[in-house]
């Protein structure tokens, strides 16, 4: 009994002698912005309704009113100041949602639509254009959508800045492909667009009716030079490597195919293509040493003048404009604010403390965007970089570098310091972000650290530098031999690229998990990361049980499409076959929740007993349960007594009682379906949940349902509800081959 009495007053000694350490560290500070994000969880998570702003606000002031009698107490002045921090997350996050709020459109339309080109993405085919909305189909302001994005697939395509005059085909955002997927409903809802879909037949340019304001004409101007530069870049090389020096110069992706996507990403280096860390740096450290060199020719200036701080503050000013030029996206964002902070601690004479600028940006990020909390980009963003600061001093290859060493021995020492750190460094941020990857894209790659290891030096010593000279020689028309060279550079790391996704098991495709598992795994993440002492135990067990969870994913043996067109059934053998007629973008997602690493076009039609006719199809569960797909109204007087469950995007007759009815009414309401089949019946997962209003979520269409035979060839160009979207429409709504869909946390 004394010994575990001694050993138990021995592990509380050792944790306040953590805590004394943090403290003394001042490794605090970081967990405020874990706090503040927990708040904006618990807005996006748990709240139901449209909270009000005040209430947080008022929850804040109470959690800081006793701070100043605190400063004897530091644990419960640390728990106020956190709970502070998690009220201002929460008033961030209701804050965002009120500002950002515009109609939806309700339903499918086709109509007329005028409006400014905001932004546009050249494709290999076409363009993806954003459109300030003037007018639409006759509808009224109040219920017209402020902006869409819309497919363009023909030339000339029209330029940021143009008012455009087109028939247009608009659909509501769509929702989640399944349950606990990837939701562009959300996304689009923060980002103001209310419709998305294509442009039909010729595109007219006309005047503005009035001018636009100025920061839609400066953002305008601007997306306008970026593709200049982007089409500039991409023709001095031309081909699938030109594609790729212009998107890692100014961002814009869109010209890259599916197959090169493909290949960066199996290879483990398409972090390389966004525009991040390595870029800020890049650009932030060229304008700092150019004005810092060019002072110091200046004798008066050396002597007299601040020149450090001088240069500090041009490169602030320099790396921000370039943030603007690239786009402005939640990596870029986190950079740089982070190099921003250690440029600010050069003026005021302060170190720059890595963790604290990695939180201070995390709550300047979340202050500003709170929904980039759930997305991937931010996830893996701060997560690698966390990872790789809190293992700095591990993988700083100083071990190869010998004191008293000779020339070659220290030429020897810093090569492999070099190829130490790459490789240290590439696995730690693979496996930082590998809860992400996971949960998001149901993948990982294994051969990322060969990929790695293999291009980075290349992209370090070549690609990138030749970009940044090739910006600063753009303004003299000089700069066109520069990116041919870098196009040079980039082709071989495309080749390795290819090379790696050609080996067997290059992608690894896993089930999805839980967000209780996510959780876990991420508080596990921050447990290991943040502290400096031996604290970073408590990080095992959150770990463990995490990946336990993520081992035991929760598989479906029927997926339903949000139309009620399409489905996934289950087969004898175990895997998914394709039922009716289901997007290949919605097959893709269904087959990579079922760790499924099949291709949506190596789907074949259910077996033992499946079939199709013109009203409807037909397939049975592993357990000999029939499934029924139900295309025309005139199929519910025989499949309705003999289905198990009945699949339609109609409304299902009252008398239809024994299936497990999927119809227009619960689609409508409860959008994509996951059914799992047990002996007693069937256990089903919905995307949508009635128990909570979200604000990005249209309600239910009142309209009737049309009673007409409902056969994909005769509805696929008709603007109703029951029509699914078209190709082009996906294209408008992001989820093309080179979108890469990422699953929000739910």
């Amino acid at each position: 009994m004394r010994g575990r009495a001694q050993r138990g007053g021995g592990n509380a000694a050792d944790r306040r002698e953590g805590i004394r350490r943090e403290v003394e560290q001042r490794r605090l500070f970081p967990w405020l912005a874990v706090a503040f994000g927990a708040g904006i969880l618990a807005q996006f998570v748990a709240a139901d309704g449209r909270p009000i702003l005040v209430a947080p606000l008022v929850g804040a002031a109470l959690a800081l009113a006793p701070t100043p009698a605190l400063g004897a107490r530091p644990a419960a002045l640390a728990l106020a100041l956190g709970m502070a921090a998690a009220f201002l997350g929460f008033a961030a996050a209701t804050w965002r949602v009120s500002q950002v709020a515009a109609p939806i459109l309700p339903r499918i339309t086709i109509g007329p639509l005028v409006g400014m080109v905001e932004a546009l993405d050249e494709r290999e085919v076409g363009a993806r254009l954003l459109i300030r909305v003037e007018s639409f189909a006759g509808l009224a302001a109040e219920v017209r959508p402020a902006r869409v994005r819309v497919s363009f697939r023909r030339t000339p395509i029209p330029r940021p800045g143009d008012v455009v005059a087109a028939t247009a085909r608009l659909l509501p955002p769509p929702e989640a492909a399944r349950p606990g997927g990837y939701d562009f409903a959300r996304d689009a809802y923060f980002q103001g667009i209310g419709a998305v879909g294509s442009l039909v037949g010729a595109v007219s340019i006309r005047a503005p009716t009035e001018p636009p304001p100025l920061h839609l004409r400066l953002a305008a101007m601007l997306d306008d030079a970026r593709n200049a530069l982007t089409r500039r870049i991409a023709q001095a090389e031309g081909g699938q490597a030109g594609a790729v020096a212009a998107a890692l110069v100014t961002g814009k992706r869109g010209l890259i195919g599916p197959e090169t996507n493909d290949a960066l990403r199996a290879a483990g280096i398409y972090h390389v293509v966004s525009i991040s860390g390595l870029h800020m740096v890049l650009a932030a450290g060229v304008v700092f040493w150019l004005v810092r060199a060019v002072l110091a020719l200046v004798p008066y200036c050396a002597l007299v003048w601040p020149i450090k701080k001088i240069a500090a503050g041009l490169a602030m000013l320099g790396v921000t404009a370039y943030c603007a030029f690239s786009g402005w996206d939640i990596a870029a964002e986190r950079s740089l604010f982070m190099t921003l902070i250690m440029l600010g601690a050069i003026l005021v004479d302060r170190p720059a403390l890595s963790m604290r600028n990695l939180a201070l940006a995390a709550l300047v990020a979340l202050a500003r965007e709170p929904e980039g909390l759930l997305g991937p980009s931010f996830q893996m963003s701060f997560g690698a970089v966390a990872g790789l600061i809190a293992c700095a001093r591990l993988i700083d290859g100083r071990l190869f570098v010998r004191p008293g060493a000779g020339r070659i021995g220290r030429l020897v020492g810093t090569g492999l310091s070099a190829i130490t750190g790459t490789l240290a460094t590439t696995l730690v941020a693979q496996v930082a972000t590998a809860p992400f990857a996971t949960y998001h894209f149901q993948t990982i790659q294994p051969f990322g650290l060969v990929g790695n290891a293999l291009t980075l030096p290349l992209v370090s010593l070549v690609v990138m530098p030749s970009a940044v000279i090739g910006c600063l020689a753009y303004p003299f028309a000089l700069d066109r031999p520069i990116w041919w060279l870098m196009g040079q550079a980039v082709g071989g790391m495309l080749a390795i690229a290819q090379w790696i996704a050609g080996f067997e098991r290059a992608t690894l495709v896993l089930p999805a998990f839980g967000t209780t598992a996510l959780i876990l795994l991420t508080a596990g993440l921050l447990l290991a990361t943040l502290p400096v002492s031996r604290l970073r135990w408590l990080a095992a067990p959150p770990i463990l049980l995490g990946l336990w969870l993520a081992a035991l994913p929760d598989r479906y043996d029927l997926y339903v499409d949000r139309q009620g067109g399409g489905a996934a059934v289950r087969g004898p053998d175990g895997r998914l076959a394709a039922l009716g007629s289901p997007s290949g973008f919605v097959l893709e997602q269904w087959l990579k929740a079922d760790g499924d690493g099949r291709r949506p076009g190596a789907l074949a039609a259910p077996t033992g007993g499946g079939h199709c006719d013109r009203l409807g199809c037909t397939a049975r569960l592993p357990d000999g349960r029939a499934v029924a797909l139900i295309r025309d109204r005139r199929a519910f007087a025989e499949d309705c007594p003999r289905a198990a469950v009945l699949i339609t995007g109609l409304t299902a007759p009252p008398t239809c009682t024994g299936p497990f009815v999927i119809d227009r009414k619960i689609l409508s309401e409860r959008g994509a379906v996951a059914l799992r089949a047990e002996a007693a019946g069937f256990t089903a997962r919905y995307a949508r949940s009635l128990d909570r209003g979200l604000p990005w979520r249209l309600r239910p269409d009142p309209r009737p349902t049309p009673q007409r035979p409902m056969t994909a060839a005769a509805d696929s160009s008709r603007a109703d509800d029951s029509v699914a979207p078209t190709d082009a429409d996906r294209a408008g709504a992001g989820s093309g081959p080179g979108d890469a869909p990422a699953a929000p946390l739910q």
